[in-house]
């Protein structure tokens, strides 16, 4: 089988949760034995069709537009036996990139009118591949997939093979939640397989694919508090990637919450601790976190017997989470307090590190 695999992603350099999701579907896909081309809208050019109709009339199945489309991918397109539509949600559907691919297929049909199903429509010139929609959203819940899902179904009719929705995309490239995006993407490997294999994915493929990342509310809380870091520092959210940035906390539950996805349970296996933290200053209260053996647990309140105790200004210890100060120093210069296990405190990049 031939697949044409299109991203209308306009990120390259890794910072794509769409071709993420893609690439592994098309491992899937080449695993069964497919030969799939892989076309990146960003690196070509694909003008909006001009509705002019000469693709209808002076030159019948062909555009006059003399770019990429005209040129390559659209021959492409006509060669293949199935192809997938991989677009970032934008405004609750596809983006205009991959809108103006689909539009560009227009010299696929005639001019006439013709009735099916009960509603006017074009005949084929030439029989569409078939189809695979694929796409990501920042937002957790799959409802935001629904318009796109609608319009895909009108569009493609039956030829629409499967629909491939990842809510929460965003977490994707998280380490703290590596061990779900690795089941997630091996879901999506699986229904590359079966695509090719049956036309289809089974529901329990795509259980697996949509399983939750993260709950909402922490999500939500999370995704703030990288917005608003990104404005503090003037910075883009791919500048926040690249440098390794942390989400600055502003309350106890975000500090719980940031602590709790930079956990490194891999250097924490063999570690048992209750680290008490007591805030002064701009936020005020406590909170501590149980560690057992690469597991954690997060709870506001005091411990009843911790074994390192942190006394300090939030603020101050807000800049050593967020890598602004160097918590050794500060300690030494006394900005903070620090009782007990002394050891787990020079450990805490350790296991916080992710």
């Amino acid at each position: 089988m031939n697949v044409m695999a299109i991203s209308s992603s306009p990120r390259g350099g890794g910072q794509s949760k769409t071709e993420i999701m893609l690439a592994a579907l098309v491992k899937g896909m080449r695993e069964t034995g497919a030969t799939v081309q892989e076309v990146f809208l960003r690196n070509h050019t694909v003008h909006y069709c001009t509705g002019c109709y000469t693709c209808w009339t002076r030159t019948p199945g062909v555009c006059q537009l003399k770019d990429d489309m005209t040129r390559k991918l659209f021959p492409m397109f006509l060669e293949s036996d199935l192809v997938v539509y991989a677009s970032p949600l934008y405004h609750f559907t596809m983006n205009a990139c991959m809108k103006a691919f689909i539009e560009r297929t227009l010299p696929m049909v005639q001019p006439f009118l013709v009735d099916k199903g009960g509603r006017t429509s074009h005949p084929l010139r030439t029989k569409p591949p078939a189809s695979v929609m694929l796409s990501v959203a920042g937002f957790p819940e799959i409802s935001v997939f629904q318009h796109l899902s609608s319009h895909v179904r009108f569009l493609f009719g039956k030829g629409l093979l499967g629909e491939i929705y990842r809510p929460a995309a965003e977490l994707l490239s998280n380490p703290a939640f590596k061990r779900t995006v690795a089941e997630i993407l091996d879901a999506t490997a699986q229904a590359g397989r079966e695509l090719i294999e049956t036309s289809a994915i089974k529901p329990e493929t795509m259980a697996r694919i949509t399983q939750t990342i993260c709950d909402t509310e922490t999500l939500r809380m999370l995704g703030d508090l990288m917005w608003k870091t990104c404005i503090a520092e003037g910075v883009t959210t791919k500048e926040f990637q690249a440098k390794g940035m942390v989400p600055r906390p502003d309350s106890i539950a975000s500090f719980l919450a940031v602590m709790k996805i930079g956990f490194n349970p891999k250097k924490a296996a063999d570690t048992q601790a209750v680290l008490q933290f007591t805030f002064t200053g701009t936020v005020e209260g406590s909170c501590h976190l149980v560690i057992d053996k690469g597991k954690i647990e997060t709870h506001t309140g005091a411990a009843p017997k911790p074994d390192l105790t942190i006394t300090a200004p939030f603020e101050t210890w807000m800049d050593v989470i967020t890598k602004k100060a160097d918590g050794a120093q500060l300690f030494v210069d006394q900005k903070y307090l620090a009782e007990g296990n002394l050891e787990l405190l020079m450990n805490m990049a350790k296991l916080f590190g992710s």
